[in-house]
């Protein structure tokens, strides 16, 4: 599997950098050069259940087939970026209490990593590295600033600040998902028990609850146009709004309304550049019709709510690369970790 057109390593300007994503379903590493172009790019399964050590033995693995389809060996790569979900402890290089993650615990996954691949590794949160990603080579690189929201099951986030990454003191810097945008005691329930996070409103999970919920308020005529309540999904109903259904198309509206609000939050306590969307939940992307209108209703709501210092100049944009932002977000880490190795 391959991300998209690779690099040609005669063209490539080294250092060269590996970056790996992992997930609770696959790894991601990839082989980037000093420029952010992809060399190579290696897909595994994480087969999580066979534990965090064997977990350590593939990511090498995957290093190790980037590297040779990007034509070097891994002892040629200046730096490895690893990047997971989870709760962490970054400076200590710990993976602490993953949920998609069982069994990997109190793990030490960066010295582990860096024992398997023979080379230094730099660790991070993973959507902290999608936005350093995005920002390094992506819908960001004109920005000195910007926020990264990525919106999927959950919604995660990452934040640069005139070029560095804010990882925070107890290395959760980002949690963007967990902004409480509503404080009444009814409020939505988020995925971690909290009440009234911006991830119960405007994830995939969260979206389909709504859905589910404002379905039962439609005559039965209208609700079979729908499909069965099980199938909701965010595609689903992106599906059906373009096919011109009102109530679909309110409810990512609704969305863009929710997203606005926190978005103003963001604003007025950072005062990015640029916010940028990633994640699947983008309606089609600007050039839809419904993620046009997905995205000038997060504008409009942004505009009514904030300064307008700060309304008025905010780029708002989605993200451009896609899945490929975790393990080149990670390489960018690696690269930066790499830059102050040199200069001590």
């Amino acid at each position: 599997m391959v991300p998209r057109d690779l690099y040609p390593l005669s063209s490539a300007e080294p250092p060269f950098f590996v970056g790996i994503d992992l997930g609770g379903t696959n790894i991601k590493s990839g082989v980037v050069d000093n420029q952010g172009q992809i060399l190579g790019y290696a897909h595994l399964e994480s087969e999580v259940e066979r534990g965090p050590e064997a977990g350590a033995q593939r990511m090498a693995r995957a290093a190790c087939e980037a590297t040779e389809q990007a034509g070097i060996a891994l002892t040629d790569a200046a730096h490895v970026g690893l990047v997971t979900p989870g709760t962490m402890d970054i400076a200590s290089g710990m993976l602490l209490e993953p949920p998609n993650l069982p069994g990997w615990s109190h793990f030490p996954i960066r010295d582990r990593v860096s024992h398997h691949t023979g080379l230094p590794v730099a660790y991070a949160n993973d959507a902290n590295a999608a936005a350093y990603g995005e920002f390094w080579v992506g819908s960001g690189a004109a920005y000195s600033s910007m926020v990264l929201l990525t919106l999927g099951t959950g919604v995660g986030g990452g934040i640069i600040t005139d070029g560095q990454l804010l990882d925070g003191a107890n290395s959760h810097g980002g949690e963007i998902g967990h902004m409480i945008i509503e404080a009444g005691r009814d409020a939505r329930l988020c995925a971690c028990g909290g009440r009234g996070h911006l991830e119960a409103y405007c994830s995939a999970t969260g979206l389909t609850a709504r859905a589910i919920e404002a379905l039962q308020t439609l005559p039965e005529s209208e609700r079979s146009l729908l499909g069965p309540e099980a199938d909701l999904t965010p595609l689903v109903l992106h599906r059906v709004a373009e096919a011109g259904n009102a109530f679909a198309e309110e409810l990512i509206l609704e969305t863009a309304r929710y997203l606005g609000t926190g978005i103003t939050t963001l604003l007025h306590i950072l005062d990015p550049s640029a916010v940028i969307l990633g994640g699947a939940m983008n309606f089609g992307g600007v050039n839809n019709p419904v993620g046009k209108k997905f995205l000038t209703a997060i504008v409009h709501e942004i505009q009514t709510r904030a300064l307008p210092v700060l309304s008025g100049k905010l780029s708002l944009h989605f993200a451009s690369l896609g899945g490929d932002a975790g393990f080149i977000g990670a390489a960018g880490i690696a690269r930066l970790a790499h830059a102050q190795h040199e200069h001590q």
